[in-house]
């Protein structure tokens, strides 16, 4: 099941955050920290924000197994960009053990039904070059990079 995400699920959610600040820590310790994306309370006030919907999949169990982060932005009176309401997705986890079930494929479909839902021109998203299973994801889902970053360390 998918539903919003609520307080009660914040402890769970902490948990899928630190799985993936491992991941990012594990390939580029020299940018990230091991630790975690977001304390509790800024969670619980994230939570409270409309303009960044938080999706979780809950098991059979009533467990959170996974959860997508999203965050709706507007580009309006840009003297370069269209004014569009983009669904940025901010962070997509699935827990370690539920990989392979199809939870991130449901969530990600969630994340676009909304997207819709909010009269959204694209959805959004970024991915650390690192993380090559999460690029295979996406890609299988359809989404084609609309920039890349790039950098020179010194």
């Amino acid at each position: 099941m998918i539903r919003r995400a609520g307080t009660c699920d914040i402890p769970r959610i902490c948990e899928l955050l630190r799985q993936v600040c491992r991941t990012h820590h594990e390939g580029r310790p020299d940018l990230f920290k091991d630790g975690t994306k977001y304390t509790k309370d800024e969670l619980e006030c994230l939570l409270k924000d409309e303009s960044r919907p938080v999706l979780v999949f809950v098991d059979e169990a009533g467990v959170v197994v996974g959860y997508v982060f999203c965050v709706v932005q507007e580009s309006e009176g840009s003297t370069l960009l269209q004014d569009i309401r983009t669904l940025y997705i901010d962070d997509l986890c699935v827990d370690e053990r539920s990989r392979g079930q199809r939870i991130g494929t449901a969530l990600y479909g969630a994340a676009v039904d909304l997207a819709r839902e909010l009269g959204c021109y694209n959805l959004t998203l970024n991915v650390w070059s690192l993380n090559k299973g999460a690029m295979r994801f996406y890609e299988g889902l359809g989404l084609a990079p609309q920039k890349v970053g790039m950098e020179l360390i010194l």
